[in-house]
């Protein structure tokens, strides 16, 4: 353990760096700049990459960094926030990765608290904050419910433990060493969407969710938000990931798998797993389904899965309602989450 002058000195010296894609978000661009600086943490570098804008952002993110420079700015020679990321992680130095969306506000202690958590910790851990949506819009039903989900979640740092329902790491709102991220792929795969994709790989290599109860990070939603309109964040990407990730680390091969729900979900993870040339039995609770086939894979009644041998399940049915009364279905039948069933929605 650190004593707290030499914690202070190592939490002091440690440079963290704050990457930061932008497109055609310079409405917003100030605002967030100024939260940045705002800091009470202040050894920090911000690697901006400008990913072919056509209003004046550019012009915003030179000017602010002509003013401090810590704040650095360059162009994303391809197209994409993939490879706009990967060069701002190749320009960045810092013992500290972070990710911020240019049109998102910091709290002031964010990058304080967080390093402090990472230093306290040690490598192999993530920190995290809680997140609240904001807009002059209103904020939909759908986005309170997640922001209310996630937080929960990073309260008691349980986040990995629902992965497969949605992401459940805020794309700017966590830290880690740079080795970890490093260890974890950084960003080299070519998956979206991106921030999923990073959640899994993190997951993958153990990287310890560290639980907060800090607001740190206000999250800006608008009409023409990214994840709201482009197609990689469409739902069918969303699940294309989730089965990737589950049949390499989760699926068990020598146990009979279950597909809970036969609507969009239900048949574009069915497809997936022909595709991958994986037997699954098809259950559902439609009266009018039960006994015909899709994909010809035949469909079966709920009471099918008291016949198999130590099943696996993957649960598509989306009714929160429903969702219950198969969890509590399947804890009576004393099976565990993320071992043997497993909520994808």
């Amino acid at each position: 353990m650190l004593n707290s002058a030499s914690y202070i000195l190592v939490v002091r010296d440690s440079l963290v760096s704050i990457l930061t894609p932008f497109k055609n978000s310079a409405i917003y661009l100030e605002e967030c700049l100024d939260s940045i600086i705002a800091q009470s943490y202040q050894n920090w570098e911000l690697i901006m990459v400008n990913d072919h804008s056509s209003d004046h952002g550019a012009q915003i993110a030179r000017a602010y960094s002509e003013a401090d420079p810590r704040i650095q700015v360059f162009q994303n020679d391809e197209s994409g926030i993939i490879p706009a990321l990967r060069l701002a992680f190749r320009k960045s130095k810092g013992q500290f990765l972070t990710r911020m969306d240019s049109d998102d506000i910091m709290m002031p202690d964010k990058l304080m608290l967080m390093t402090e958590q990472l230093t306290q910790n040690g490598r192999g851990h993530l920190a995290l904050g809680l997140v609240k949506y904001f807009s002059e819009y209103g904020i939909s039903d759908g986005y309170q419910k997640y922001e209310k989900w996630l937080n929960l979640l990073t309260l008691a740092g349980d986040n990995y433990s629902e992965i497969y329902k949605e992401c459940v790491i805020p794309s700017p709102c966590w830290m880690a060493y740079r080795d970890d991220f490093i260890k974890c792929g950084g960003f080299e795969p070519d998956r979206y969407p991106e921030d999923y994709d990073l959640t899994f790989r993190f997951y993958e290599n153990n990287l310890k969710c560290l639980p907060s109860s800090k607001l740190l990070h206000q999250w800006r939603d608008y009409p023409e938000r990214t994840s709201r309109n482009h197609i990689h964040y469409a739902q069918n990407y969303f699940l294309e990931i989730k089965t990737h990730y589950f049949l390499k680390l989760n699926y068990d091969r020598s146990r009979p798998l279950t597909i809970w729900g036969a609507g969009f979900k239900g048949k574009k993870v069915a497809s997936l797993l022909l595709e991958n040339q994986v037997p699954f039995h098809w259950i559902c609770d439609n009266p009018k389904k039960i006994g015909k086939s899709i994909y010809d894979q035949p469909m079966l009644p709920f009471e099918a899965l008291d016949q198999l041998n130590n099943p696996q399940s993957i649960i598509t049915v989306a009714n929160s309602k429903a969702q219950e009364e198969i969890r509590r279905h399947l804890n009576k039948l004393k099976m565990k989450s993320m071992i043997d069933y497993f909520f994808f929605c």
